[in-house]
């Protein structure tokens, strides 16, 4: 393996647009192929995005010795069979959120990366962002005193009603697409697991939630809640409130290169903090190169994708039975 990782996009979704740049602009990485099961359709990928190759099937790209790492932006039921399958060709992995829709094919995942030896990572972009790390430093740092609250809000329209999002047997819903991500922050920001999950959902005809409010309870005492949904205009928000102060971040999820967060201290003391960032999409691919070329952890972990999916599966469980649920214990087994 020379210095640059050979990158292979598995898929041509719509997501790509955001992860091809920062990948061909890396001097450690490289973009060498996209893989569609049509291959009209990755020739025009490739020929659009200067990729030198194009593959008619996800198994051809997978056989492909020339490649080192395999992002899969595919529809949220295909996560956990393809991360499985190119960990067995020996692959790494840079999968999409959410990595997987049970916490037993998170296992399923962990156990594949490590019998290959290769690394599995999940794809959520604002954890690798400067904004996120000044947050979690400065709830670290007791600046707001004890945390005991946290709030969030994702939600979008999605107008056509073939979106993959709006069909359960896909893995749609608003919970597992946008719902993981103050689920993932308020987990970040607190440094522990909920042990308790409640939720309210609203679903189309097919089944899938198209608005969410959701509460988790966690095992200090710490509350969080959110809201997300399909059925609302572009929003983002989280809060964090400790005893002494609290944290507005009004773009938690989708940072740009200057962003600012809001800083309270008492009834009159705001201060704004601003935060010069980096492409949104950058700090995921450089994390990945530095997992498997340095062997440091990624900062995405297995057990971390594993607690968010576990919180997620219980929200959704509570949905249906009208009351709390326990969240299974994540703890990934070794």
């Amino acid at each position: 393996m020379g210095m640059a990782l050979r990158w292979g996009i598995l898929g041509v979704a719509r997501i790509n647009r955001a992860l091809i740049p920062p990948l061909q602009a890396s001097t450690r990485n490289e973009l060498v192929g996209i893989a569609s099961r049509d291959e009209g359709r990755s020739k025009e990928a490739a020929k659009k995005w200067g990729i030198p190759r194009a593959y008619g099937s996800y198994e051809q790209m997978l056989a492909d010795p020339g490649i080192d790492v395999v992002y899969i932006p595919l529809p949220n039921d295909l996560h956990t069979e393809w991360t499985v399958r190119a960990a067995r060709a020996g692959k790494h992995v840079l999968c999409e959120k959410p990595l997987a829709l049970t916490v037993e094919d998170v296992d399923r995942i962990a156990d594949a990366a490590r019998d290959a030896g290769v690394v599995v990572a999940e794809a959520f972009m604002y954890r690798h962002h400067p904004q996120t790390l000044r947050v979690r430093e400065i709830v670290a740092s007791g600046e707001i005193g004890r945390v005991g609250l946290v709030h969030g809000s994702f939600t979008f329209s999605i107008a056509n009603d073939a979106d993959y999002r709006l069909n359960p047997a896909q893995g749609g819903g608003s919970v597992w697409d946008i719902g993981c991500y103050p689920v993932s922050f308020a987990r970040l920001v607190l440094g522990e697991e909920p042990v308790e999950a409640f939720g309210w959902s609203v679903s189309n005809p097919a089944g899938a939630d198209t608005t969410f409010a959701g509460q988790l309870r966690f095992g200090s005492g710490a509350l969080a809640s959110f809201d997300c949904g399909f059925h609302a205009p572009f929003r983002t928000r989280m809060e964090v409130v400790g005893d002494k102060g609290s944290i507005e971040v009004p773009r938690p999820f989708k940072p740009g290169k200057d962003e600012g967060i809001v800083l309270n201290r008492g009834d009159d003391k705001t201060e704004e903090i601003r935060i010069a960032g980096d492409d949104l999409y950058r700090g995921e691919v450089e994390d990945l190169a530095d997992a498997v070329l340095s062997r440091r952890p990624p900062r995405m972990s297995l057990a971390d994708s594993r607690g968010n999916v576990a919180a997620l599966a219980a929200l959704l469980r509570s949905a249906r039975s009208g009351r709390p649920v326990p969240v299974e214990s994540p703890r990934l087994r070794t």
